[in-house]
């Protein structure tokens, strides 16, 4: 995609992450656009690829995804799409922002409603919510043109809800901390080529792919940091 080999970029952050410090973590969150072209196989190499370490393996649909060949390929085992799951004191939320033929994404009133019945019922937790399209301006005037569209109804929603530690989004493929009314808010880099910070219109930023950790306290407190992957050169021809 655009001289970048997704696969191999893929593959080189997973091992990069495995050589790390921290490993293995409790589980791999993927925040969507895994599959540019739709196509079921882009799915079976995904999970095929991860399956291999033993994770748990939670997934969201990105604008770029196909939901119900996603859905369908992940699931099962050690991979899930959507729902929620809990850790310790925490639990995560996973939320789709899918708009058929959008590039933007939006939640509506029904999946809004779900999430607050959701945040209810894990009233008594610190909550991560993860999903893919950013609530929150990033400052790129493209991006944040095609980002969530009821943002304003998404952030009702959450200031309902005092025990929401966190959000967590990609589509942005750049990094981004912020915080609002005690709610940290995380974009994460992509596995393969980044969006160049700042810009009014579509640019690459000359960044390597990345990751992000993320270590969840049990007192609330969210500890992140972002990991770039330098890969080698390409061997001459």
């Amino acid at each position: 995609m655009r001289g970048v080999n997704t696969h191999d970029t893929f593959v080189a952050v997973l091992e990069r992450a495995q050589r790390g410090k921290r490993w293995p973590p409790d589980a791999v969150l993927v925040t969507g656009d895994i599959v540019q072209d739709e196509s079921r196989v882009g799915y079976e190499r995904f999970r095929h690829i991860l399956e291999p370490l033993g994770l748990p393996v939670y997934a969201v649909p990105g604008n770029h995804d196909d939901p119900n060949l996603l859905a369908d390929v992940l699931r099962g085992g050690r991979f899930k799409v959507g729902g929620d799951a809990r850790f310790d004191a925490w639990s995560l939320i996973f939320l789709s922002t899918f708009l058929t033929g959008e590039d933007a994404g939006g939640l509506g009133e029904k999946r809004l409603h779900g999430l607050g019945a959701s945040l209810t019922a894990h009233r008594d937790r610190h909550v991560l919510v993860v999903m893919h399209h950013h609530p929150l301006p990033v400052g790129s005037v493209w991006l944040d043109s095609v980002g969530l569209r009821d943002a304003n109804a998404f952030l009702a929603v959450l200031d309902a809800h005092t025990h929401v530690r966190g959000v967590l989004c990609g589509h942005v493929h750049q990094e981004s901390e912020r915080e609002r009314r005690g709610v940290k808010y995380l974009t994460t880099p992509s596995t393969c080529s980044q969006f160049l910070p700042g810009s009014v219109f579509f640019a690459l930023d000359d960044r390597p792919p990345g990751m992000r950790w993320l270590v969840l306290h049990s007192d609330g407190h969210i500890e992140t940091e972002v990991e770039w992957v330098d890969l080698p050169a390409a061997s001459p021809r």
